[in-house]
C-alpha cells in the first residue's frame, strides 16, 4: 500500500494519495483544486489516479474531485447521506457512485468503508482503509476529514453562520455526539487521518501535529471526555471562532461544482499603471507586496493582502467576489498568487501588474500609511485624540483591549466602515501589527484619509507596559 500526505499551509488543509502498488491503481482523499502535486507523486510512485473521494462538501476551500473526474476521468465517490440542501449537483455525465454508511468499495486491493459521521455537516462520512493486498483483515486507519482532528472535532455551527441554515448549530452538535460514540468504539491502534492542521478555522484548538490514533484521541482529545450530551453541545458551540464569510460561497460552488481550471479568463499582463483608475473604477487591485514596501508608497485605492501563508484566508475574507480583480505583485509570485486566489473561489482575476512599476510613480503621487510604536503613540491615545480600531478576534479581544478601543474583526471591516468616526485619526490593532496593516489598507481605500498602523500590536504595548482595559 502506497500513502502520501499533502498539505497546505496557506489553508491548513491535508489531502492524501492512497495507491495499491500491486494493480497500479491510486485514489486522492479531500483533493485540492491545484492537482499537479497529486500526479507528480503519482507518477513517481508508479500509479495512476483512477478515483477520487471527499469526506463532506467543503466550505474551506475549492475541491478538486471535479477537475479529477471531469477532465482526467476519475471515479468520483461522493456522500449521499445528510438532506436534499447538501447534494451534489454536478455528476452528470461523470463516472460516479454515491455512497451511505456500510457502503464498501475497492481501489486495487484496497477496501474502503463508508461510516456516516455528522456533525459538521449531515452529509460527512469517515474512510476506513484495509488493505487486502498486505493480508490484513481490519482496518489500519481513518480518513476522518472534519470529523476529529488531532487534539479536536469539527464545529457543527458553520451551516447557520456562514451559509445561513438557522438552527443548524443545535442540531449538528447533537449529531456530533452521537459520531463520536461510534468513533469510540473503533480499535485504539487505528491511525486517524484528518483534513485540516492548526489554523483551520473547521475547529478552535486543533493541533499541529498531521496524524493521530483512535487511541489517543480517546485519551487527550478534550471532546472526547465528555459523556453527558448537554454539556457536549454547551462546550463545542461556546468559543467557536468567526467563520470566514467566504465559506459560504465555498459550500455553493463545491455543491454546484466549481468551474474547471480551462474555463478560467486568461490572465493579461500590463506593463504600465495606465490602466489602474479603470481598473479601480470597475474592479479591485489587489497590492501582495509586503506591508513595509505597501506603507512606503502604494496606489490610492489599492487593497493590500501580502502574499504569505495567511494570503488566501483574508483574500477570501475581503475580496467582493462579484468584481474582476487586478493583482499588483512581482512576476515569480504570479503562478503561486493565482493558485492561492483559485483555491478559494477567487476566479475572476483579470490581469497582472509588476508592482516593480510603482518605482516609476512619483513619490507624491502615492499614498503612505504610517507606522507608529506603542510608546510613540500613547499619550495620544490617553488624550483620546485618536480613535483605536481592534481588528483581532472576539476571544482575543475579549482577553484584554486597549481602552476605549472600537472592536470590529478584520474580516468583517469592510461591512462595518459606516461605525468608524471620520472626526479623528484612526489607530488600526492587532496582536503583532499583520491583520492591522491589511485592515488600514482597507479603511485608505475606503476615503478614511488618517490611518496609522501600530507597529508591534497589543502585544509591543503590553511589553512596554502600557495598560489594557479590563477583561471582557
Amino acid at each position: 500500500m502506497l500513502l502520501r500526505y499533502f498539505y497546505d499551509e496557506k489553508l491548513a488543509h491535508a489531502s492524501y494519495l492512497v495507491g495499491c502498488q500491486k494493480t497500479g491503481e491510486a485514489i486522492v482523499i479531500d483533493p485540492s483544486r491545484n492537482l499537479a502535486p497529486y500526479f507528480q507523486v503519482a507518477k513517481a510512485e508508479g500509479v495512476s489516479i483512477v478515483a477520487a473521494t471527499e469526506t463532506h462538501i467543503h466550505a474551506d476551500f475549492v475541491s478538486g474531485a471535479r477537475e479529477l473526474g471531469a477532465v482526467y476521468q476519475a471515479k468520483l465517490f461522493l456522500s449521499n447521506e445528510g438532506d436534499e440542501d447538501w447534494k451534489y449537483q454536478y455528476l452528470e455525465g461523470l463516472n460516479h457512485q454515491l455512497v451511505h454508511d456500510g457502503d464498501r468499495f475497492f481501489i486495487g486491493n484496497l477496501l474502503f468503508e463508508v461510516m456516516h459521521t455528522p456533525g459538521h455537516t449531515p452529509e460527512s462520512i469517515s474512510f476506513l482503509l484495509t488493505d487486502l493486498g498486505g493480508h490484513a483483515d481490519r482496518p489500519i486507519g481513518i480518513f476522518t476529514g472534519d470529523f476529529v482532528f488531532v487534539g479536536d472535532i469539527g464545529r457543527p455551527d458553520l451551516l447557520e453562520k456562514a451559509a445561513g441554515i438557522k438552527g443548524t448549530s443545535d442540531s449538528g452538535a447533537r449529531d456530533m455526539f452521537q459520531s463520536l460514540q461510534k468513533f469510540k468504539q473503533l480499535p485504539d491502534y487505528m491511525q486517524v487521518w484528518p483534513a485540516h492542521g492548526a489554523g483551520s478555522a473547521c475547529g478552535k484548538a486543533l493541533g499541529a501535529v498531521p496524524s493521530s490514533t483512535v487511541g489517543y484521541e480517546k485519551l487527550f482529545n478534550w471532546a472526547m471526555s465528555h459523556t453527558n450530551e448537554e454539556e457536549f453541545v454547551h462546550a463545542l458551540l461556546d468559543g467557536q471562532p468567526e467563520p470566514p464569510k467566504y465559506f459560504a460561497v465555498m459550500k455553493r460552488v463545491n455543491k454546484e461544482g466549481p468551474a474547471l481550471l480551462k474555463e478560467l479568463p486568461v490572465v493579461q499582463e500590463f506593463n504600465s499603471l495606465e490602466p489602474v483608475e479603470d481598473f479601480l473604477e470597475n474592479g479591485q487591485i489587489l497590492d501582495t507586496r509586503p506591508f513595509q514596501q505597501f506603507a512606503k508608497g502604494h496606489l490610492a485605492g489599492t487593497l493590500h493582502i501580502p502574499f504569505n501563508k495567511s494570503f488566501a484566508n483574508w483574500a477570501g475574507w475581503i475580496v467582493d467576489y462579484n468584481r474582476a480583480v487586478h493583482v499588483l505583485a512581482t512576476p515569480d509570485e504570479l503562478n503561486e498568487i493565482l493558485q492561492a486566489l483559485h483555491s478559494v473561489g477567487i476566479d475572476n482575476v483579470e490581469s497582472f501588474i509588476d508592482s516593480g512599476k510603482l518605482m516609476e510613480r512619483e513619490a507624491s503621487s502615492l499614498e503612505t500609511i504610517d507606522e507608529v510604536t506603542p510608546l510613540e503613540i500613547a499619550e495620544r491615545v490617553e488624550k483620546g485624540e485618536l480613535h483605536v480600531v481592534d481588528v483581532r478576534n472576539l476571544t482575543e479581544w475579549n482577553e484584554g483591549h486597549i481602552r476605549d478601543a472600537q472592536h470590529i474583526m478584520l474580516g468583517t471591516l469592510t461591512m462595518r466602515l459606516d461605525e468608524i468616526p471620520h472626526d479623528k485619526p484612526l489607530l488600526v490593532q492587532c496582536r503583532s501589527g499583520a491583520r492591522s496593516a491589511i485592515g488600514a489598507s482597507i479603511l485608505k481605500a475606503n476615503g478614511f484619509k488618517d490611518v496609522m498602523n501600530l507597529s508591534g500590536g497589543i502585544l509591543k504595548w503590553q511589553i512596554d507596559g502600557l495598560a489594557l482595559a479590563d477583561r471582557g
